[in-house]
């Protein structure tokens, strides 16, 4: 699975080849003893070899959750889980699709008791870091019905907050929990047989999830660099009430740029707007009853742990959607597998163009049980739609470097090809990637459809959302408002902005260049030419 695109692909599932390790940011002095890690389809020693025979061979990945909004959307995220799981494994039996987010712990004797990996489910627990420097989420979380699926051992918190200030996040809480946040990513790594990927959720506009979010995500480079590092950002709009968000934003986006493999870009204003073209469909009478009420992504009904929903529940519910469908490859079986090591070597041509825009659909599916082919090719049309984009952005009329498909449910790969025919005269790649299509075909549809679509593209259309950051920063940077704030933070310098926004310029730079590019004479590749 190395990163290296003069290397091979990975030539089994849970098999890799180990990258060079980089070298460390911190001063040897600082640097922790060694230990072995299990990245990327390596196995640790274990003096237990039977019990490492059962052990499922199916990879795992652990979820990092920060701040606020990231523990938020990371409590649907285990739900929604827990709901799709339950809705497959009817038999309560631990296999190989709940071990990748999930490990089966026996706590008959109290605590945390061993591993146990196969046979009947004994106690779930998720696969997850959960780190807020306020206690009121996290604390709701474990009063609430997802309490069993934690325990104190993933949490880390503090009381006071960071302030909406990204350098009380980065600089101080970092380095404060620096050895807490590392000993317990070990923790959750030693419990992997298969460690394939970190996801990291955060918010951009806030103090905790985009400066301790950013400084867990070095960590981790530093850490464990043979494992993927996918990251969900939700940035702020431009009504948001946090003043500060352009400076965080644009601080934590210089290390999205330098240390993530993926990033998945998320904006509240689409989430919003998703929400609200939903509810004015079921109530507009068009549809009425006809509309299965659990297949609304917005939706949290059957779930597994029944909770009242909240204000944010219906657009965390889409974002702990996306992530669903972006592992349902990793988790169960289909015709065409897309691991998630591919999704990095497919769609990420160069390493800072990293940032993938995703849409879904259906947004909700109809209570008839036949699904013509006309509501499916519908289903591939609105995925490059303007409308269920998860950033403010129109893909259709813009650049792709590449574009990828992940299919759920009852489709069939000629459905696939048939409507990636359809759409490629009308949408515009780059030159020397004209066939830049990576398809998945994954056999088990999300809870209430019969079908479903995610669509992630490596498109100059979220440039745009990176130049409206860059105008709102800069109206406060001009005027050196609030400046004070952050630079009286030790190891908080002035030039951490210039610099921030000198990497944020040059993003938006690549991404001109390639825009510069569309709509000229596609160049067929130069053929060997055979005598005759």
């Amino acid at each position: 699975m190395e990163r290296s695109t003069a290397g091979g692909r990975r030539g089994e599932r849970g098999r890799a080849v180990r990258k060079a390790r980089p070298p460390s940011r911190r001063p040897p002095s600082s640097r922790p003893p060694p230990r072995p890690l299990r990245g990327r389809g390596f196995r640790a020693p274990s003096s237990k070899e039977e019990a490492a025979a059962a052990r499922p061979a199916m990879a795992q990945s652990v979820v990092v959750q920060v701040g606020q909004c990231g523990n938020q959307v990371g409590c649907r995220f285990w739900d929604l889980a827990l709901r799709e799981h339950a809705a497959v494994n009817k038999k309560g039996i631990y296999d190989e699709a709940l071990s990748s987010f999930f490990r089966n712990v026996d706590t008959r004797s109290g605590g945390d008791g061993p591993d146990i990996y196969k046979g009947k489910i004994c106690s779930l627990k998720a696969r997850a870091l959960l780190i807020d420097m306020e206690e009121g989420v996290v604390n709701e979380i474990l009063q609430g019905p997802l309490r069993d699926v934690f325990d104190s051992k993933q949490l880390i918190t503090d009381v006071s907050g960071s302030g909406n200030n990204w350098a009380v996040g980065h600089k101080l809480y970092g380095y404060q929990y620096q050895e807490n946040i590392v000993e317990k990513l070990r923790k959750a790594a030693e419990h992997c047989d298969c460690l394939q990927c970190f996801f990291i959720i955060h918010s951009m506009g806030g103090g905790t999830g985009s400066g301790l979010g950013t400084f867990v995500l070095n960590l981790l480079e530093d850490e464990f660099p043979e494992v993927y590092r996918f990251v969900t950002s939700v940035y702020p709009s431009g009504e948001d009430d946090v003043i500060t968000s352009p400076y965080n934003s644009v601080l934590a986006m210089k290390e999205l740029n330098e240390h993530a493999d993926c990033v998945l870009p998320i904006e509240n204003e689409s989430l919003f707007d998703i929400v609200n073209k939903i509810h004015q469909m079921i109530n507009s009478g068009k549809l009425g009853s006809t509309v299965k009420q659990n297949s609304l992504v917005t939706s949290s009904a059957g779930s597994a742990k029944t909770v009242q929903e909240k204000p944010f529940d219906a657009m965390n519910n889409i974002v702990a959607n996306l992530l669903l469908n972006l592992t349902s490859s990793a988790r169960f079986e289909g015709s065409l597998n897309m691991d998630l090591n591919e999704i990095s070597m497919n769609l990420v041509p160069f390493p800072r163009l990293h940032y993938l825009v995703s849409s879904l659909t259906p947004l909700y599916t109809l209570a008839d049980v036949n699904v013509p082919s006309r509501r499916l090719d519908q289903m591939f049309s609105d995925a490059f739609s303007r409308e269920h984009q998860l950033i403010q952005a129109d893909p259709k009329h813009s650049l792709y470097l590449a574009c990828a498909l992940l299919v759920r449910g009852n489709v069939q790969v000629s459905d696939l090809r048939r409507n990636i025919e359809r759409l490629k005269p009308s949408l515009h790649f780059v030159s020397w990637n004209q066939e830049g299509w990576k398809t998945g075909l994954c056999s088990v549809p999300p809870v209430g459809h019969s079908h479903s679509l995610l669509s992630l593209a490596n498109n100059t259309c979220v440039k745009p959302t990176f130049i409206e950051l860059k105008d709102r920063f800069m109206k406060l940077y001009k005027k050196k408002a609030h400046l004070h704030h952050y630079l009286h933070i030790d190891g908080m310098e002035q030039s951490c902005f210039s610099e921030a926004i000198s990497s944020l310029s040059d993003l938006i730079e690549e991404y001109n260049e390639l825009d510069a590019t569309k709509g000229g004479p596609r160049t067929d590749p130069s053929r060997l030419k055979i005598a005759v």
